[in-house]
């Protein structure tokens, strides 16, 4: 069977019957139907006092065509702790609408490590980036409504910098001018929309411990300067108090099951390439209090990911992760190796061995964390042993162990020796977190520690203008926040084409904003957008509803 009649054919039990299992008492469930809730704030503060369980961390290679599966292994490793007897949870990202309709076309796992219900989860869900993005869009139109009637903050109009976001890929959106029309409609200015994954607002709900925590981010908003270059808040345009009235319900984690009814936190949901790429700290704090062990994955490859994951999240929150599981496959190696999609089927050992260095790549770098890690090989069927073996041989002689998973056809007992070796990382307490930089160094010095640490680059461009613009932050008060490279996914350069573990090269900074509500600072590299477009052909093409009423195309 397909992914979608997998899912379709699950035996769900009730929202309820899962939030049970996690001790969670009908009344804090606030239910979206029969199979997915909201965890109420109220039960959420009733945890503080509660110990927390083990954090494990799922990453991967940098993504090919080939796929690697990363949150479909979040998803069997969840269920295989469940099934050897482990009380445990998983965590991870709501998905965007862009992506579903543009390329990947779903994001809840896949096989039978899925989330369910599997179509709500790719579509609007519980709602929650709707109102992401209203919060955001109702103080963009704050801020010109501000400006049209008298400019009481003496705003220079060419110095704003907050842009309007939505949820969907158009590349006819990146930048526009905006206030057209005569006097009427304002004072025309260049402007521009980033996808609401982008939005700061995601980050902030992504990154706040509570309401309280959620309002004062956003007022912390810098949407402008004036003309003495001072800063101007989404406090000062008095639009943080409505923001949060928008996000009070999304700010609640959404409670789902896997298909072995096991409960999934799904909350929030910035990309990795463009923004920080982790699930709600809400959703992983309370599930850290319910469960003995919560996995979570962070976007994209280790280099993306893992990277914010460790220096951003984990730093914010005081989370301390005790084990990583890198995603790879075969025939991902073998995509490193040089050979073509269309060959992948073929056996090709030494291909294999010839792209190997990217995970062993990875591996490197997740050592400077303090965390053990695990190497997860994500099974295909066209898989051989020798294939296999090779990887394994590799691993070992980066000081790992990989393991086969087969969760994708066999659910939890494709899972079960991942999971005792996850156990095994975890009650050996060998971790111990460090994050790769202090927050005391330049935010300069930040961008060329994780370029020459983890992209392996011999030095990072950036002209005077930026360079000047992070000493003026730093002047300001902000040189302490981590930096947020946003950076192509499918390379440790700025070449998406670029394959493997490459040196040598160099990583130009196009342009640096400033986060101050979610509190980091943004690197915009090469030539990645905050605004994707959508691809030749797009996903939405294929995608309709069938003659028996039901969604085609959507995974």
């Amino acid at each position: 069977m397909s992914d979608i009649e997998i899912a379709r054919a699950a035996n769900k039990k009730p929202i309820q019957e899962v939030g049970a299992k996690l001790d969670i008492p009908n009344e804090h469930l606030l239910p979206f139907g029969h199979d997915k809730a909201k965890v109420s704030e109220e039960f959420i503060r009733s945890l503080s006092e509660k110990k927390n369980g083990h954090l494990v961390l799922v990453t991967a290679i940098n993504p090919t065509p080939a796929g690697e599966g990363k949150t479909t292994t979040t998803v069997g490793l969840g269920d295989g702790l469940n099934a050897i007897g482990k009380k445990a949870a998983i965590c991870i990202r709501e998905a965007s609408l862009g992506p579903c309709f543009g390329m990947k076309g779903g994001a809840a796992g896949g096989g039978y490590a899925q989330v369910v219900p599997m179509e709500e989860m790719n579509l609007h869900f519980t709602g929650d980036f709707h109102a992401i993005t209203s919060a955001h869009n109702l103080l963009a139109a704050m801020l010109d409504n501000h400006i049209y009637w008298g400019n009481e903050l003496d705003i220079d109009i060419r110095r704003v910098v907050y842009r309007r976001v939505m949820d969907m890929n158009d590349r006819a959106l990146r930048q526009i001018v905006c206030n057209l029309g005569g006097v009427a409609n304002g004072f025309p200015r260049e402007a521009g929309f980033d996808i609401t994954v982008a939005s700061e607002v995601m980050a902030i709900l992504c990154l706040a411990t509570d309401l309280a925590d959620l309002e004062r981010r956003l007022g912390d908003i810098i949407v402008a300067y004036r003309r003495d270059r001072t800063p101007v808040y989404a406090r000062d345009i008095k639009a943080d108090g409505a923001m949060t009235v928008l996000l009070q319900q999304a700010m609640q984690p959404n409670l789902v099951q896997t298909l072995e009814n096991n409960p999934a936190f799904v909350h929030g949901g910035p990309f990795a390439n463009i923004a920080h790429g982790c699930n709600s700290v809400v959703a992983t704090t309370t599930a850290l209090k319910l469960a003995d062990y919560v996995v979570t994955e962070a976007g994209f490859g280790a280099d993306l990911g893992a990277e914010k994951f460790m220096n951003i999240k984990c730093r914010k929150a005081g989370l301390k992760p005790e084990a990583v599981v890198i995603v790879a496959t075969v025939r991902a190696m073998k995509m490193n190796g040089g050979v073509d999609k269309a060959d992948l089927g073929e056996e090709n050992v030494s291909a294999v061995e010839k792209g190997c260095p990217n995970l062993g790549r990875h591996i490197e770098n997740l050592k400077q964390f303090g965390v053990p890690s695990v190497v997860a090989i994500n099974h295909f069927v066209t898989d051989t042993d020798a294939e296999v073996q090779a990887v394994k041989d590799f691993v070992a002689s980066q000081g790992a162990e990989a393991i086969l998973c087969k969760h994708w056809a066999d659910g939890s007992k494709g899972t079960t020796e991942l999971a005792n070796k996850v156990v095994e990382i975890v009650e050996g307490g060998t971790a111990n977190y460090t994050p790769l930089y202090p927050d005391e160094m330049p935010l300069f010095e930040k961008m060329e520690t994780i370029a020459k640490r983890i992209y392996r680059a011999d030095e990072v461009l950036a002209d005077s203008k930026i360079r000047k613009q992070l000493r003026d932050w730093e002047d300001q008060g902000y040189g302490h926040l981590p930096v947020c490279m946003a950076k192509t996914q499918y390379s440790f350069t700025t070449d998406p084409n670029r394959r493997g573990a490459p040196t040598g090269h160099s990583l130009p900074i196009r342009e640096v904003r400033l986060s101050a509500g979610a509190g980091f600072v943004v690197a915009v590299c090469g030539e990645i957008m905050t605004m994707p477009g959508l691809p030749r052909v797009p996903s939405a093409e294929a995608i309709c509803i069938n003659d028996d009423g039901l969604i085609d195309g959507l995974f």
